[in-house]
Parts: C-alpha cells; structure tokens; sequence
C-alpha cells in the first residue's frame, strides 16, 4: 500500500498569485477526488506532485521517496494525464503508445509489443490501434491518454479534469476504466465536476483560492451538513431578495424557475423543505464561505 504525503506545500506565482497556500494533505490508494472551481489551484497542486514545478516551501513525499530531491526517480512510478492531452495527430494509436513505452525505457520491441496491446485491450481500443488518434473523439482520445498513463506500472496517477467536454456515454466509460484501475494505485482525480467524484471517490478533497477547505470522506461531509439543508423554487425576480434574507449556498433553474438551497440551523418555514445533502452541497458551502473570508 502506497501513500502520498503533502506537507505545507505553499507557491506564490511571479504576477503575485497564490496558488497554493499551506497545503497539507496524506493521500492512500485508491481513487482520491480533488474538486474545487476553476483557478482554485487543482493544476499548480498537480503540476507541482509531478514535478513539472517547484515548490516555494514544503515537501512532497511517495511512500520513502523525497518527490523534490530525486524528481527523476518520481517520473519513473507517475501516470500523468494533464487537462490538455497533447497528441501526435498524424500517428496511429499503436504508434503513439509505443514510442512513449519507448520514452519511458522499454527498450525491448517484443516486451513492448505485448504491453501496448494490453493496454489498447484495456482501454477497449484494440480495433481502433492502426487509426490516426487525429480522428478519435474526445472519449477516445481521453482512453488513450489513460493507456500512456499505465505504462510502466505507476505507483501514482494524476488525471487533471478527465471529462470535460465528454458527452455522458463517454464519461460512464471513462469512469468505469478509472475504476477497474485504480484498486492498487494512488488515482489523484482533479476535477470541477461534482459528479466525478460522487461517483467514483471514497476520500476527497475540497480547494478554493489555493487553499484546502475540506478533506475527508464524501459521507462525511454531507453527515455535516444533515439537517441544515433546506429549498425552494422561487421566481426568477426573488433570487436577490432571498440571497439577502437567506443563506443561499446554490440556485440553478428546475423547469425556468430557480431552485435555491440554503444552509440554516433550524426551520426556515416560509415554504422552504428540508431535504437530504448532497455533494453538491458540500462543495457548494465550502466554495460559499471560502469566498466570504476574503
């Protein structure tokens, strides 16, 4: 059992900007969602675990291995699937899996041979592997950047906003194949999503404005909130007025019409019900405060 150990982690950008500001996080095996809205700092964190930036202070260690002094040694157990998976165009799929099993010191033709065709297995793109990834869709291609994140048996894995922009057949298979690997490694999953992590995380964590607002299980996190989540359909005209009497955590439209959740201690009555937590909640009541404090 691996685990990753993030402590005081703090990155101050040159225009001034702090992405990351005393982040302090242990992370086991198995799937661990990252969510926060864009610019919370999920990428400079991720960017920063793989070594693709320095840290101003703190120190970053898998398992034994010090991730800042033996960065080298890092790139040798990482799976690393950035938001932008970058592709030859004119390759096949076969092409471009086995020259980063090149890259990644499987010098062997025959030894590689056989990995890539596992790997086009795995990800369900055997007969699709001598076809230009220039033509795949974007599930496909997000497939295929989950294949190069395998090879070589990582201890790590970190994929930066995996499904945006697939459509929902896609993302369920996207999720189903995250799944199947991610029982004996360490999946960072990065997202703004909320689904994402519903669905496949049992430890996760919550960023805003480079800091850590939540970590701990989902369960946990809605346990916190039972009882203190009510709702309302309102009309469009009352959302100003209600986000001034209440505390509204989220408002999205049902049907035209906006559906407000607020967070209060007790019966609000006015015609708001109580209802369940979600995630969603979650998420949204620690965005919500984060942003009051500053």
């Amino acid at each position: 059992m691996s685990s990753l150990k993030i402590n005081n982690l703090s990155k101050t950008y040159p225009n001034g900007v702090k992405a990351l500001d005393n982040i302090s996080l242990e992370i086991p095996n198995g799937m661990f969602g990252l969510l926060g809205p864009n610019g919370a700092g999920k990428s400079s964190l991720m960017r920063t675990i793989s070594s693709l930036q320095e840290a101003d202070s703190g120190s970053i260690f898998l398992d034994d291995l010090d991730v800042f002094k033996n960065p080298t040694d890092l790139r040798k157990v990482l799976g690393y699937l950035p938001q932008e998976f970058g592709v030859y165009p004119h390759i096949t799929a076969y092409q471009l899996l086995d020259h980063i099993a090149t890259l990644k010191g499987i010098s062997q033709k025959k030894e590689r041979k056989e990995l890539v065709d596992h790997l086009l297995e795995k990800v369900n793109l055997s007969e699709h592997k001598h076809k230009k990834v220039k033509g795949f869709s974007g599930g496909m291609k997000q497939r295929v950047g989950i294949a190069q994140a395998l090879i070589g048996n990582p201890k790590l894995i970190i994929v930066d906003e995996p499904t945006a922009g697939l459509d929902p057949g896609e993302r369920n298979r996207f999720h189903n194949l995250l799944a199947s690997v991610g029982e004996k490694v360490i999946i960072i999953l990065s997202t703004h999503i909320v689904d994402d992590v519903k669905e496949l995380c049992s430890n996760m964590a919550i960023m805003n404005k480079g800091q850590l607002v939540y970590q701990g299980t989902p369960q946990k996190g809605i346990d916190e909130l039972k009882g203190k989540v009510w709702r309302k359909v309102i009309e469009r005209s009352q959302v100003t007025d209600y986000k001034s009497k209440y505390y509204v955590i989220s408002d999205k439209l049902i049907a035209g019409n906006p559906l407000i959740h607020i967070l209060d201690e007790s019966n609000p009555e006015n015609g708001f019900e109580p209802i369940t937590p979600s995630i969603e909640d979650v998420f949204f009541s620690k965005i919500k405060r984060t942003n009051e404090a500053y």
